[in-house]
């Protein structure tokens, strides 16, 4: 019987997967990533100008992962969170001195998140970067997963691994492949991409207001600038991405408020649909499902990254375990531990993004008098409030150990 080429390979190489690898770093383990496109930042799609909001627990991972010291210098900390709606009197607000955090979670650069990724990959003496390569075929065996990948000089090649991980994207070539069913639910809606420039000073106050043609998030970021992400319907994408300069910033505006003053200047719009996706398993024999794979969301609250680190460390952590058992990295029982893990987190912050988009559109009175009654509930209840913030934070139920600053040796 051939001996699997790695324990491990890793199929996708975007901040998820690359992320997982770094992880792994120091357990004797040999890993396989593979990744379509070149792992350089003007080439690889992860790495765009688009920003991310890091969860705190998201921020100790990276930390512990040696990742943080690089970032630190470029982000920027959120100190408080303000979520209001449009017309309506309630409000709630979270602050980093009430939870005793320095910051609930920090915003940065996807690129600038994929430069330290990169930076560390090439020094990971375990890792094997097999890029640019495309998956072509998956075969499940009772000892070994076996992938195909064609490289982008033709060559093919045929490789072996005890694990599979998909982290290969919404579109998972890998759960279509495996006959993984997956749950998709098209919003109806686009979310409007853009760094800004207000007139008065964000200090570094996260903002989330709902208003009826969908909800407008504005994160602090260096140089008083604000990273947006407007949600508008796909009836008025075409319109809203042909505005001039001068008519993008009146729109935000007019979905903002005065809180911040006129917005002054925007950079480069993008626009992306939004869904959501769920996949029916996130681990099966020789597979285990990460990232946006398993869970695509919409991007309120900014929850969508953030679980798939939490992915990411909670594999790392069962996989440290099971290895240090002398325990099949591939077998059922083993990948059940972290798909029964993840349940939980996954299906609570689905159903949280979920509702909140669901409810805020709602336009009838009833329903926004009551949501309006229950923003100032919230902000007036403290344990209400407190869970809510440690569940945002990524610091809610089971925290991984990589979350808590212990190496997986640990």
């Amino acid at each position: 019987m051939t001996e699997p080429n790695y324990d491990l390979l890793i199929i996708g190489g975007g901040l998820v997967g690359a992320s997982l690898a770094c992880a792994l770093e120091g357990l004797n383990l040999h890993i396989g990533l593979v990744e379509a496109a070149p792992l350089t930042i003007s080439a690889h799609p992860s790495y765009d100008d688009r920003t991310l909001a890091l969860a705190q627990g998201t921020r100790r991972i990276f930390q512990t992962l040696g990742l943080w010291e690089t970032l630190a210098a470029t982000a920027t900390p959120i100190r408080q969170i303000h979520v209001s709606e449009r017309g309506s009197p309630g409000f709630a607000h979270l602050d980093s001195c009430e939870e005793g955090v320095e910051a609930l979670g920090y915003v940065a650069e996807a690129r600038l998140v994929g430069a330290a990724l990169l930076a560390k990959l090439p020094t990971l003496r375990n890792v094997e970067l097999l890029c640019p390569a495309r998956l072509e075929t998956v075969d499940i065996q009772p000892e070994a997963a076996c992938a195909t990948v064609r490289f982008s000089d033709e060559r093919t090649i045929a490789l072996r691994t005890r694990l599979l991980v998909a982290a290969d994207g919404a579109q998972s070539p890998v759960r279509q492949q495996l006959g993984i069913a997956a749950l998709r639910w098209d919003y109806g809606q686009q979310a409007v991409i853009a760094n800004v420039t207000p007139a008065l000073p964000h200090c570094n106050v996260a903002y989330e207001r709902f208003t009826s043609d969908g909800p407008i998030a504005l994160l602090p970021m260096s140089e008083n600038r604000c990273a947006v992400v407007c949600t508008i319907s796909d009836a008025d994408a075409p319109a809203v991405m042909t505005l001039d300069d001068a008519g993008f910033l009146a729109l935000v505006h007019e979905r903002f408020g005065d809180r911040l003053g006129s917005f002054q200047r925007t950079g480069q719009r993008q626009a992306y649909p939004l869904f959501l996706l769920k996949s029916r398993e996130h681990a099966r024999q020789r597979v285990a499902i990460i990232g946006n794979a398993a869970h695509t969301l919409h991007p309120i609250a900014g929850q969508g990254f953030n679980l798939g680190i939490r992915d990411v460390a909670a594999l790392a952590e069962v996989m440290a375990d099971a290895h240090h058992a002398g325990e099949d990295l591939g077998d059922l029982n083993v990948l059940n531990r972290y798909a029964d893990w993840r349940r939980w987190d996954q299906r609570q912050t689905i159903a949280f993004t979920d509702a909140l988009n669901r409810l805020f559109m709602n336009p009838l009175p009833p329903v926004r008098i009551a949501r309006n009654l229950g923003l100032l509930a919230f902000d007036l209840v403290s344990p209400l409030k407190r869970r809510f913030a440690r569940q945002t934070m990524g610091l809610d139920g089971r925290v991984p150990k990589l979350a808590r600053g212990l190496a997986l040796s640990e």
